[in-house]
């Protein structure tokens, strides 16, 4: 299905698309640009289209017209207990406001009040606010929304009314800048009591990352063994994120690759069982010295993380091509586990997992494991595509409905791209 000519996303940002099973939709939020569908006059709109799977008929609605032609700027949505929506989104580092606006009905998306901003410059020294993410937890009747802002840490907006009104949270991490960004999170929440995270150090450009796990509860951040390594969370100033437990080393190596620069893809779980996508560089030659004469990315892989509720056990996945762009050396084709079914995962790669051979774009494919991971079982998505299938993703709200999304087009970078949101929905039967 189509479900929006002229849109993409960035993947810091969820959740980007969610199902409503009180009237049987889906919500996908994405970003126009001005090379699709519309010109000008539509690039920079943040839109929330919203999907009738019985008939494939799909209506598209525009929360700012004209904010900012950038993927990083997707909205992240929540459906609050009374039924109405919430939208979040920020531009990419050019202002520095968090916006947001609330639906004026209750499972309806056609009408919503008038947008609201939250001011970061005073905090953040006038540098900008980047992504939204949002995720309740009913046991503290709490809306956090994570933003990367100050220092461009990983930082909290929380809401005591479900998302109406914003005030700051403090600070999940901090450390000494690097390069361009501190920390490259992903969150997946239980809903109830608990937001599990994963983290880089710096941006892989810039830094040789490992990755880090840690969770929020009960007003403080843990390791994964459930050690408190900031309390009270809300008001820190933030902790160091090697202060929480590795995930992936840099340096690692699987099956005889040297694994460095990782970035984190996805993050789901179900009950005490998480499922992460990391991607990363295999066999970089770059030394200190090189590293300015040639950047060695013409290799990267996906893997496959699982933590069982008390460690994590880490698997090559799949190969994920050379870099995307040819500014953006550590962008690949992503991937996405099933929010429902942590054995089945979704990537977009050059690169056939199950043969090996190379396509001529970036094709969608369906992984499972019959053993948490060490293994694999490949099927085709897309097949003999005319464009590039990208960033997958899988959509929460009602276990039984099966929904794969992506966008599909062409790219030259994060502010210039013709591409339309496309997706299969189903039962997951079907899937």
């Amino acid at each position: 299905m189509r479900i929006n000519d002229n849109g993409a996303w960035c993947w810091f940002q969820d959740e980007r698309a969610l199902i409503d099973p009180a009237n049987n939709t889906l919500l996908v939020g994405s970003v126009a640009a001005p090379e699709g569908p519309g010109g000008t006059d539509r690039g920079g709109n943040i839109e929330v289209a919203v999907l009738d799977p019985a008939t494939g008929h799909s209506q598209v609605h525009v929360l700012h017209e004209r904010l900012e032609s950038d993927d990083h700027n997707a909205p992240a949505l929540l459906i609050r207990p009374d039924g109405r929506y919430v939208a979040m989104y920020a531009r990419h580092k050019t202002d520095n406001y968090s916006r947001w606006r609330v639906s004026v009905r209750p499972h309806d998306a056609s009408e919503w009040e008038p947008e609201q901003v939250f001011n970061w410059t005073e905090l953040a020294g006038g540098r900008g606010a980047t992504y939204s993410n949002l995720h309740r937890l009913d046991a503290e009747s709490r809306v956090y929304n994570f933003v990367r802002a100050i220092n461009d840490d990983p930082t909290m907006l929380v809401s005591e009314d479900d998302g109406s009104t914003w005030s700051y949270g403090g600070k999940l991490f901090t450390r000494a800048k690097v390069g361009y960004v501190n920390g490259y999170t992903r969150y997946w929440g239980n809903g109830v009591d608990r937001i599990d995270l994963i983290t880089t150090d710096h941006h892989p450009r810039d830094f040789n990352n490992s990755i880090y796990h840690g969770f929020i509860r009960d007003n403080a951040l843990h390791d994964a063994e459930g050690r408190v390594v900031s309390k009270p969370l809300l008001g820190s100033a933030g902790v160091n994120q090697d202060t929480l437990t590795t995930v992936f080393r840099a340096g690692t190596e699987i099956d005889g690759d040297v694994l460095t620069h990782a970035w984190t893809a996805d993050l789901r779980g179900q009950g005490n069982q998480l499922a992460a996508i990391i991607s990363c560089r295999a066999n970089d030659v770059n030394g200190p010295l090189q590293r300015q004469q040639r950047l060695d990315v013409d290799d990267h892989r996906l893997l496959y993380a699982r933590f069982d509720g008390t460690e994590w056990a880490l698997h090559p996945l799949a190969v994920a091509g050379p870099g995307l762009l040819p500014h953006e050396q550590d962008y690949t084709g992503l991937g996405a586990v099933d929010p429902n079914n942590l054995d089945q995962v979704y990537i977009s790669t050059p690169v056939h997992p199950g043969t090996g051979e190379a396509t001529d774009h970036y094709e969608i494919y369906r992984g499972r494991t019959a053993d948490c991971g060490a293994g694999w079982s490949w099927s085709a998505v897309t097949e003999n595509s005319g464009s590039d299938n990208l960033r997958p993703l899988v959509v929460p709200g009602d276990p039984s409905v099966h929904a794969v999304l992506w966008f599909r087009g062409s790219m030259a970078s994060s502010q210039a791209y013709t591409a339309e949101v496309v997706g299969q929905v189903g039962s997951p039967d079907e899937s």
